[in-house]
């Protein structure tokens, strides 16, 4: 089966910053490939219900903004086609001295990897896209394609390609959920809309935003641990 995955990040300044966030959060949403199509046409007409033409984004939630955000949120939980996982990175546990050559741009896109690599399955093929950024080391996004290929064996990695959120619906609604699961952790809130908007997600999912095994499809937070032990 053909499936693609939308991609962004939050708070990732605290991955060099300690002070900056308690978390950095990147997130995906995966959907067969064949649903593109109705998904974009779907979240365009909840846009146009709003009068709403620009960019969804996190940042941009205020109370003028929450029934939009709202609708938004539960179209997610109503389509089973549908499904968000999220890796929280604890920024005091953190080393890129010792793990990264002092290169926080690849640990940034180590954590990607293991965003991606455990929802991977065989037989599959995968479009990934990633909100486009400025890298020192322009070959990132390539690496991150070919080391994904080389730890799926049994599956195709077709592409992994940097894309301007502005131009994506997919990343959008990403950077929504990322930064929703972000705000929870981080316990940041710049306006009632936003702890709002969370409790309107834990009402849909029935419980409190925590972390999850993996096994967990609809809503998958990965908090992942780099102290090692048990």
């Amino acid at each position: 089966m053909n499936f693609e995955v939308y991609c962004d990040e939050s708070g990732l300044e605290a991955l060099t910053r300690k002070d900056a966030h308690k978390f950095t959060a990147i997130g995906g949403i995966w959907m067969p490939a064949e649903f593109r199509d109705t998904f974009k046409t779907e979240i365009n007409a909840i846009k146009e219900k709003h009068n709403v033409k620009g960019e969804l984004k996190w940042q941009k939630l205020s109370p003028a903004y929450l029934d939009l955000y709202a609708d938004i949120i539960n179209y997610f939980f109503d389509k089973s086609e549908l499904r968000f996982r999220v890796i929280i990175i604890e920024s005091k546990t953190v080393d890129n001295i010792r793990f990264n050559d002092k290169d926080a741009e690849l640990g940034f896109y180590k954590f990607y990897y293991q965003l991606l690599h455990h929802w991977i399955f065989d037989f599959n093929s995968y479009n990934i896209f990633i909100d486009y950024k400025v890298n020192r080391n322009k070959g990132r996004v390539n690496i991150l394609k070919k080391v994904l290929d080389a730890s799926n064996l049994t599956s195709d990695i077709i592409q992994v390609q940097a894309l301007p959120s502005d131009e994506s619906v997919g990343i959008q609604i990403a950077d929504i959920l990322t930064g929703l699961v972000s705000s929870k952790f981080n316990n940041e809130f710049s306006s009632k809309a936003k702890g709002r908007l969370i409790e309107i997600a834990e009402a849909r999912l029935g419980k409190t935003i925590t972390p999850t095994s993996k096994w967990v499809e609809k809503f998958n937070v990965f908090k992942i641990n780099l102290q090692g032990g048990w």
